[in-house]
């Protein structure tokens, strides 16, 4: 049975993850089949032995028979006797019989069972009823493997990926690599995008008739999956149905280069409303993440690089409650050299940099790209000491705000109180207490998309750029 021939989104490719888990599950059988090799040996063994004393005994009758002839003959008449005390005269093909299913039963009783299809052992293709391990269904139809396989699976493909050089990355596709909208929901003001397209759209807008959408790719989007795809092995995972995930990534990755059958949907998480490492045949130690969603990863945050999102439609504007005008509406576009995904680009770069630096002395297989980002971020803001003035609900438990929190992942000291080590006061409004004092001594008072802004692209970003309306003051 071959997985990689009968994989979703087949390649050719020598490096197909199906192809892949084909050789290792083949590999993994190899227990059993040396078993098995053992058992026909002994057998070939038996009928050596037992044609020898038959020559041995024909020779000792021509001899007027010997001593060692006459023992050959006593040996194979103990042999025969113990078959014939069955009374059975077909007592050597039932022997035979016996060892070919004691050969299957060894088999099959010694066999762990790494992976189910259909209901059916891909190992020794026994019929197993426990749905227990992780569904890879994505790689697969109906193929389910077990933990230990999977962990097996993992270290195996993890130590190959090192001595290329490659890390795992793993990318969200709406709102990230690129930007997607029904048909019906095209606006008066995007009506142009159904005719005559400007130069700057015909090669990254797409309109899908066959599943009523139209869809803009992210400025940069094929430089990034070029240059991305020389340090990481990729995987697509959306929460979008699989015949838009499959549509997308054609669209992505037309020759089937970077993702092969690495498309995850939906479907194939395997907690709902939710994504997870688990369904990836990655190390969690060598796994980043892209999405502009973070609470979708509950249990893999410190994998996670949260990407500003791509609003190229009206409705994407809508869904997420902006009043202001997309860029489609505005006939405008990020920038392919300062945009989102060229400047995660340069940071995927760095990480993976100094995740294989050969100047470090631990062994890599214990390295951890997790920490590696959690080091890299930390510098975003480094040397910053922030207090927050009106910018959480009353009575609200301040450290447990998503902005205290992204500052201090970006490096940077928060407190409750000012202090003349205060660097910034972030606020909504230029007239309160703490504020007022900020620009009395000199100290910088910006809005809280300061922090979000130099979290996106990952640099302290000019404090003039983020002013403070004094409107709400009282």
């Amino acid at each position: 049975m071959s997985l990689a021939a009968d994989s979703p989104a087949h390649s050719s490719s020598s490096d197909d993850f199906a192809a892949f888990l084909d050789e290792e599950l083949e590999t993994a059988s190899g227990t059993s089949s040396e078993l098995e090799a053992e058992v026909e040996e002994e057998d070939w063994k038996d009928d050596e032995e037992e044609q020898d004393e038959e020559e041995n005994e024909d020779q000792g009758e021509e001899d007027g028979g010997s001593k060692d002839n006459s023992d050959s003959s006593r040996i194979k008449r103990l042999k025969v006797g113990t078959y014939e005390d069955t009374g059975n005269p077909e007592s050597s093909t039932s022997h035979r019989e016996h060892a070919e299913t004691s050969r299957v039963s060894v088999k099959t009783d010694m066999c762990t069972h790494p992976g189910v299809m259909g209901g059916m052992c891909i190992r020794c293709g026994q019929l197993v009823d426990n749905e227990s391990g992780v569904s890879f269904g994505y790689i697969h139809k109906n193929l389910r493997l077990a933990h230990d396989e999977v962990a097996r699976l993992r270290e195996k493909d993890l130590k190959n990926l090192l001595q290329h050089k490659k890390l795992y990355l793993v990318l969200d596709l709406d709102h990230t690599l690129l930007n997607s909208t029904r048909l019906s929901d095209i606006s008066a003001e995007e009506e142009y995008l159904n005719n005559a397209l400007p130069d700057a759209l015909k090669s990254s807008l797409f309109r899908l008739d066959r599943i009523y959408m139209m869809t803009k790719l992210r400025p940069f989007v094929h430089d990034f999956l070029k240059e991305a795809s020389d340090l990481f092995e990729m995987y697509i995972y959306t929460m979008g149905e699989r015949p838009y995930a499959l549509e997308m990534a054609k669209l992505l990755d037309p020759g089937d280069v970077y993702f092969h059958s690495r498309v995850i949907a939906q479907g194939d998480s395997t907690q709902r409303h939710q994504k997870g490492l688990d369904i990836v045949l990655g190390q969690e130690s060598a796994v980043l993440i892209l999405d502009d969603t973070e609470v979708v990863w509950g249990k893999h945050k410190e994998n996670l690089i949260l990407m500003e999102r791509y609003h190229f439609f009206a409705s994407s504007c809508k869904q997420f409650g902006f009043d202001s005008k997309s860029l489609s509406q505005s006939k405008a576009d990020e920038s392919e050299d300062s945009g989102a995904l060229a400047t995660v680009l340069a940071v995927l770069k760095r990480i993976h940099g100094i995740f294989f630096d050969q100047k470090r002395k631990d062994n890599m297989l214990d390295r951890d790209v997790r920490e590696v980002l959690k080091g890299v971020r930390k510098e975003v803001l480094e040397g910053c000491k922030i207090v927050f003035s009106r910018v959480f609900p009353t009575k609200f438990k301040a450290e447990n705000h998503q902005l205290w929190r992204m500052a201090e992942q970006l490096g940077a000291t928060c407190s409750t109180e000012v202090d003349e080590f205060v660097t910034h006061v972030v606020s909504l409004d230029a007239g309160t207490e703490k504020s007022r004092w900020a620009l009395k001594q000199n100290k910088f008072v910006v809005h809280p998309k300061w922090i979000e802004a130099s979290n996106y692209l990952w640099k302290k970003q000019p404090e003039e750029n983020f002013p403070v309306s004094t409107t709400n003051s009282k």
